[in-house]
């Protein structure tokens, strides 16, 4: 059998959809399993055994200069002509709303059977088989997602935890900056970043927030975010929020700076660290698949099919839907009434 699995989207996305190659791999062990990811979030899936490889596009809004456009199509349509050979039996769009265009690729790729989500307009009957856009129940996306295997003959299996692999590389690397080693300190990262203006916090709550934190004896601190600058037309970066919060910490031993320009290096501080604090968005779910514990600042997303999955967690969420709005206290305490339930403490191990 010869399955392909079509996630396109963002980083959070791609790991939602992990619980479902899981399922698909324990129904169906010898098939060839494959995902069509692109660039920027195909390290989601690196190392995991669910996949039996992974074909990856880059956006052409991710094209660096007009030059590279080309070879960028080119790229694409040769890899869709390869994948038109393999005469797929199926193919799964794999996400939660329909998409006109991604159904249109899939026909294109000749498979025995499209599958997914329908909104019932005509341009849906590309879908042999599909489920409703809404029965009515609030879901989260992972349960969104995996209700997808009962198309293909998988149903009736519990769902699996998200899964991500840290590189051993990476956590290595991470774990050499941190202040002390892992061993001998809990370690809380911070990830400074938010694409979606609802799901910012100010750099002046952070630097409050790592101020109440030093408050702990050995407690270590990581600052993550994405380098480059705000107005970059394609990656915004936060390298002047990042400057702003750690200002008054320069000199701080406990206090590490880790900007991460690939997703394997977020992944591997993750992995390194102990426990999460970060806005709703793609770390919170890589956290959750790599068993982190999380404080998850929510905006105006809905908690109920967005919150960090299956894992030890506080959610935060203010009247306004507005992350800005949440007191750095409120996240310091969620902070410690966490790991006071995980650990007994916040403090250095014993």
């Amino acid at each position: 059998m010869r399955i392909l699995v079509i996630r396109r989207d963002n980083i959070g996305d791609l790991v939602c959809t992990t619980p479902l190659l899981a399922t698909l791999r324990a129904a169906f062990p010898g098939a060839w399993i494959a995902v069509l990811a692109n660039s920027y979030n195909a390290a989601v899936l690196e190392g995991n055994p669910d996949v039996s490889e992974v074909l990856t596009y880059t956006k052409l809004k991710h094209v660096k200069t007009a030059l590279a456009l080309l070879p960028a199509l080119a790229r694409r349509l040769t890899g869709l002509f390869r994948l038109r050979r393999q005469k797929l039996d199926v193919v799964i769009l794999a996400t939660t709303d329909f998409s006109a265009r991604t159904a249109r690729l899939a026909a294109l790729l000749a498979p025995g059977e499209i599958v997914g989500y329908s909104d019932g307009s005509p341009r849906a009957a590309l879908l042999h088989r599909s489920l409703p856009l809404s029965d009515g129940e609030p879901r989260h996306e992972v349960e969104r997602v995996h209700a997808l295997a009962a198309l293909v003959g998988a149903e009736g299996r519990a769902i699996p935890p998200v899964r991500v692999h840290a590189s051993a590389a990476q956590v290595q690397k991470a774990r050499a900056r941190l202040p002390l080693p892992a061993t001998a300190a809990r370690t809380v990262a911070i990830h400074l970043s938010a694409r979606r203006a609802a799901q910012q916090w100010p750099a002046s709550s952070f630097s409050r927030l790592i101020e109440l934190l030093l408050e702990v004896p050995g407690l270590s601190i990581v600052v993550l975010w994405s380098p480059g600058p705000a107005s970059h037309p394609r990656h915004p970066g936060d390298d002047a929020k990042a400057a702003e919060v750690l200002r008054e910490f320069r000199g701080c031993d406990r206090v590490v700076a880790y900007p991460t320009d690939h997703l394997e290096q977020l992944i591997g501080m993750l992995g390194a660290c102990d426990i999460v604090v970060c806005a709703d968005g793609g770390t919170s779910h890589l956290a959750a698949a790599l068993g982190k514990p999380v404080v998850c600042l929510f905006g105006d997303s809905d908690v109920r099919r967005w919150r960090p999955w299956r894992v030890p967690q506080r959610v935060l969420q203010p009247p306004t839907r507005k992350v800005s709005d949440i007191p750095p206290e409120d996240v310091a305490a969620a902070l410690k009434s966490l790991a006071e339930e995980q650990w007994g403490t916040l403090a250095p191990r014993p």
